[in-house]
């Protein structure tokens, strides 16, 4: 049986047949496909389109072709040989002068031979790197002042992992952040061997900022050979000294002696040196004026002085006999007396007098008190010699401060606890000894504030250094500290321990000291403090020196003389 399918029907309306019978309304926007049906891409078109496709392909073929084939040997070890290295440009470290321009610190060119004559005191040096070379004056005396630096350094692949040089002490420590300034860097293009294909700087270096010193290289450099020279001569072990601007803290001079050297440090290539700096026993590194603590002897007796006068336990015309020693009855054993020396007999002295003779007994007496005369007792000393700085810092730029010690019960109870404290104690600490340790930047700057009335500056060796700008006033009378005054000039000009710095040509005012040191007490420590001119101080100094032999007559007062004759024909200025 045949079955005939049936057509089938579709009464339904198509969306293009919607858009088809849309193309018969007239007002339809044409513009905005209404009315309009899709229209497939014209044959036109399509050649156009297929042909650029073709063309671009084609020169790619080429292109690679030309690259892989006919040049790719030649690129390849163009490719391995090559390289894209980031350099850096080193900055220009800033250099350091003193007050007068003459460069202590400087750069040398590291590409060509130094041949820099940029002071009479410098030499020339041979030597290259990649980075600008520190150079120092070859002046002594600048060691613990300047510091030195460390220079970048490579790993054994010749790769910088320390791009930045390292002040090590003085200046170049202290004030590191200022000298340094920027590094900066480029890129370079090398083959194998290292010669430059193309280079580009991407950032520039910004050099370090210059700093102008407050010392006189000539004064600093007189000041270092009258300690070496002393030194070397009467058996000291070492020495340091400084002097000082009374109104603003500035330093005109500040040595030490033995010192290392700064360019050795720096080169790094003299080992030998470089060993005996590191571990002899002569401590070339240790900053004495800054760091080192002594003994201070009778350089003390002033602020004794002071206090004794100003508490009013005596008026400065109160007498004491001094028969070279002061008996201390003892009550237990009258046969046996506590016997305290002077070390001469300097008759009846009264504070001006003690002050420029150092008479011990004057000071034991005014400070432990003796019979019916009363001292000021150790609190009170204490007291006076930390209102003049003792027993704290200085606030100084350079270097790392000790603090030193006040002798005191307390301190006693902690390191003798089985020794109470007792009179005899107050007079030894009343004469400077004991153990009391000062550095001789605490002389200094408390020696300054006896010359200017009472003001505690803040040292510094930098000019315009914010440490610069801190003093602080100690309330003592104005009275009372020219009274102290009078008695250091007196031990000047009147037959004193200081008679060897009366000169013509200025008028100073000082104090002498000697401490025993050590268990056999055959050697000591010498110095002197004072200030000048006497009747407008414009400048104090110290000097102390270190460990000598008890028998020698020539100490401090000897280096001290020295530097003033040569300022005196060098630069008189400072005596105006």
């Amino acid at each position: 049986m045949n079955f005939k399918r049936r057509p089938q029907y579709h009464f339904g309306i198509d969306p293009d047949e919607v858009l088809l019978d849309a193309t018969n309304i007239s007002h339809l926007n044409t513009q905005q496909l209404e009315g309009r049906i899709e229209q497939p891409v014209s044959r036109t078109t399509f050649i156009v389109l297929s042909t650029v496709s073709i063309v671009l392909a084609l020169v790619c073929v080429v292109r690679v072709a030309h690259l892989q084939i006919i040049n790719g040997d030649e690129l390849y070890a163009q490719s391995v040989t090559n390289k894209l290295d980031h350099t850096t440009i080193f900055a220009e470290r800033g250099s350091i002068a003193d007050r007068n321009g003459e460069l202590i610190a400087w750069n040398t060119a590291y590409t060509t031979v130094s041949t820099s004559t940029i002071a009479a005191s410098t030499t020339s040096r041979t030597r290259s790197g990649d980075f600008p070379l520190r150079e120092y004056t070859d002046r002594p005396g600048f060691a613990h002042v300047v510091g030195y630096v460390n220079y970048p350094q490579k790993d054994a692949a010749g790769f910088y992992y320390q791009e930045e040089y390292r002040g090590v002490g003085g200046v170049e420590e202290a004030y590191h952040d200022v000298l340094h300034g920027e590094n900066g860097a480029h890129l370079i293009e090398e083959t194998a061997t290292g010669e430059a294909v193309t280079q580009s700087i991407i950032r520039p270096p910004v050099a370090g900022t210059d700093i102008t010193l407050t010392i006189d290289a000539g004064v600093q450099e007189a000041l270092h050979t009258a300690i070496a020279n002393l030194a070397n001569e009467r058996g000291f072990s070492g020495g340091a000294g400084a002097l000082m601007d009374v109104d603003t803290g500035a330093i005109l001079a500040l040595t030490n002696y033995p010192e290392f050297d700064p360019q050795i440090m720096t080169d790094g290539e003299d080992t030998e040196a470089i060993e005996q700096f590191l571990n002899d026993d002569a401590n070339y590194f240790l900053n004495r004026m800054v760091s080192g603590m002594y003994a201070p002897g009778s350089i003390m007796k002033p602020y004794v002085a002071l206090g004794a006068l100003a508490l009013g336990v005596v008026d400065a015309g109160k007498q004491f006999l001094s028969t070279g020693e002061l008996v201390v009855p003892n009550r237990y054993n009258p046969d046996q007396p506590t016997i305290f020396k002077d070390w001469k007999a300097h008759g009846w002295v009264d504070a001006r007098r003690a002050l420029a003779v150092s008479s011990n007994v004057y000071f034991y007496i005014v400070g432990g008190g003796f019979g019916d005369q009363q001292g000021i007792g150790i609190a009170n000393i204490e007291k006076f010699v930390r209102l003049f700085g003792f027993g704290d810092t200085t606030g100084i730029d350079i270097g790392s401060e000790n603090v030193g010690t006040i002798p005191n019960p307390e301190w006693k109870a902690e390191y003798f606890p089985d020794d109470p404290w007792r009179v005899g104690d107050t007079y030894n600490t009343a004469i400077g000894q004991y153990g009391f340790q000062v550095t001789p930047l605490q002389v200094l700057r408390g020696i300054a504030a006896v010359a200017n009335d009472g003001v505690l500056v803040t040292p510094h060796v930098v000019s315009d250094a914010p440490q610069s700008r801190v003093q602080s006033r100690v309330r003592v009378d104005t009275d009372v500290l020219q009274i102290v005054r009078e008695g250091m000039r007196q031990s000047v000009n009147d037959g004193g321990t200081s008679q060897a710095l009366s000169v013509p040509y200025v008028s100073v005012a000082a104090k002498t000291g000697t401490a025993q040191i050590g268990f056999t007490k055959t050697r000591v420590n010498s110095s002197v403090t004072g200030f000048f001119p006497y009747d407008d101080p414009q400048y104090a100094f110290v000097i102390m020196m270190e460990n000598g032999p008890v028998e020698n007559l020539y100490g401090a007062v000897g280096a001290m003389r020295a530097t003033l004759d040569w300022m005196h024909i060098n630069t008189p200025q400072y005596f105006e």
